[in-house]
């Protein structure tokens, strides 16, 4: 005990009894018996809680590492989450592009038609001034009539 041997505790009780005398010795070591219990009572319960607060800083490692694997796997399951409605929103955005365009292009290309249509008349109708305006001569007549039964 406390590295003492047995010729110390001898030692020591000699001098208990030479100042305690025999009869205060009995209680005495009975006190010393109390206080040394207390005290090993006192460094257990001391080891206990540094055990327990060792355990709840594990558990509390333990439950960080459990919380930081959750938040990772959520902002996985976020980002193809967001991936996934981002690539639906592309799609639906180029497919209304696409009608937007279509919707765009149909109106243009009608209007160039009927460009095109009053724009024949108008060249028929210089081609007509043109000819109306030069003098025809004989050979114009004939080559013009040709043409009218080739046709």
């Amino acid at each position: 005990m406390f590295g003492m041997g047995f010729s110390e505790i001898l030692i020591i009780l000699v001098i208990g009894i030479i100042f305690l005398g025999p009869e205060k010795l009995p209680e005495a070591m009975v006190k010393i018996a109390r206080f040394f219990n207390m005290f090993k009572k006192t460094i257990n319960e001391a080891k206990d809680s540094i055990d327990q607060e060792l355990r709840i800083e594990e558990l509390k490692k333990e439950a960080m590492e459990y919380k930081r694997k959750l938040h990772e796997t959520t902002s996985s399951v976020k980002s193809s989450i967001y991936m996934d409605e981002f690539e639906q929103i592309k799609n639906s955005t180029s497919d209304f592009g696409e009608t937007l365009k279509k919707s765009i292009e149909e109106p243009i290309e009608e209007t160039k038609e009927l460009s095109n249509l009053e724009e024949k008349p108008k060249k028929k109708k210089k081609k007509e001034k043109l000819e109306t305006n030069t003098p025809k001569t004989g050979e114009d007549t004939k080559s013009s009539e040709e043409e009218g039964e080739n046709v």
